[in-house]
């Protein structure tokens, strides 16, 4: 396992992390507490060092989880959680948002929570979750400093929507020097990781990028087939069928990164992420041991060569020769689209 610093923080981050979604929360599959808490333990012990919760994840339970399995390795460990949805007076309705709610007060309250929860005296990585351009106030960053100063918290992120758009937020954090973007990005969903390497570049900036979902959603892992069945409550089925079908094309021609046998697909699709510099880490969705051991040594192949890395943005410009829509362009941004249409992307706002 290789280490990076998040930003200008101080604060190293292993380059593969840890996604503590799936703890806490059955949306990629139920699994015991104990089965949880064995997960983390194993990704320590896979040379896994950074953590990243939210205190929305299970109403608090994945932090819980969390701050118990890494009580013993604290001082070993990077942890991230993130704040901003109110899920103390508001009720969960299945895997719909909840009501964000970013001013100072409540923040400061739920960062304190959130401590309690994990059993630890502060957070290394605290990041807005979803929060709007328009949400980020002065007094929002005037708290954040504030938390800083006090040793609360050691470095700030913003870790943006599920939906793939959000490009002023990530702007924003990037122009401030934001210590961390979290964002969606991986070989089949490109432009926004795209663009904020742009932003990194022509702001000179030292806010390290993050990206989730590197396998989107099981494609580029193989975890999802044309013969799998997902099982109810599987955010992943909420994808439309075009989606998965055009994902499974695309992977074939995608093959050439496992380099026969040296590196597998799994591991190329981390591979390809950190050979952007700006990428400190990558997070993917451990849903098994065998995922935590499989995914941790990305870290250890070889990254991307020049010659894979330009086949791979070929395929991407020519949307690797498939001429079908996924059916994903009324999913692509959060954000009204004022911020897809402003960059120029090809893709819909959401209804």
């Amino acid at each position: 396992m290789h280490y990076s610093e998040l930003g200008d923080s101080g604060v190293d981050v292993s380059e593969v992390g840890f996604g503590a979604w799936v703890v806490g929360t059955d949306w990629w599959g139920d699994r015991s507490e104990e089965d949880a808490l064995e997960m983390v333990r194993y990704a320590v012990d896979q040379g896994i060092t950074y953590f990243d919760t939210g205190d929305v994840y299970g109403h608090g339970r994945s932090e819980e989880l969390l701050g118990r399995a890494l009580a013993d390795v604290r001082d070993e460990v990077t942890v991230a959680t993130k704040v901003g949805y109110d899920f103390y007076n508001n009720p969960q309705a299945g895997h719909g948002e909840l009501p964000k709610e970013m001013d100072p007060d409540y923040l400061r309250e739920a960062v304190d929570k959130s401590l309690d929860r994990l059993g630890m005296d502060s957070i290394d990585v605290l990041q807005l979750h979803n929060a709007n351009v328009e949400e980020i106030t002065p007094d929002v960053l005037e708290l954040l400093d504030e938390l800083q100063e006090d040793g609360t918290v050691d470095a700030i992120g913003l870790a943006l929507g599920p939906s793939i758009g959000w490009l002023a937020e990530g702007d924003f954090a990037i122009e401030e020097e934001f210590d961390s973007v979290q964002v969606v990005w991986n070989v089949l969903e490109q432009e926004v990781g795209n663009h904020f390497l742009e932003t990194i570049e022509r702001t000179g900036s030292s806010t390290s990028l993050v990206p989730r979902v590197p396998h989107s959603s099981g494609i580029l892992n193989e975890q999802v087939t044309p013969d799998t069945e997902l099982g109810e409550g599987d955010h992943r089925g909420f994808r439309p069928d075009e989606w998965y079908e055009t994902g499974w094309e695309k992977l074939e021609k995608l093959r050439f990164l496992e380099r026969d046998g040296d590196r597998t697909m799994g591991q190329a699709a981390i591979a390809w992420l950190l050979s952007h510099d700006p990428v400190a880490c990558v997070t993917p969705t451990f849903r098994t041991t065998a995922d935590i051991e499989e995914w941790a040594a990305a870290s250890d192949v070889a990254k991307l060569s020049d010659e894979e890395m330009s086949r791979v943005t070929e395929l991407y410009e020519n949307d690797f020769d498939i001429d079908r829509e996924d059916g994903m362009d009324a999913l692509r941004s959060s954000v009204g689209g004022e911020d897809i249409e402003s960059a120029g992307l090809d893709k819909l706002a959401a209804d």
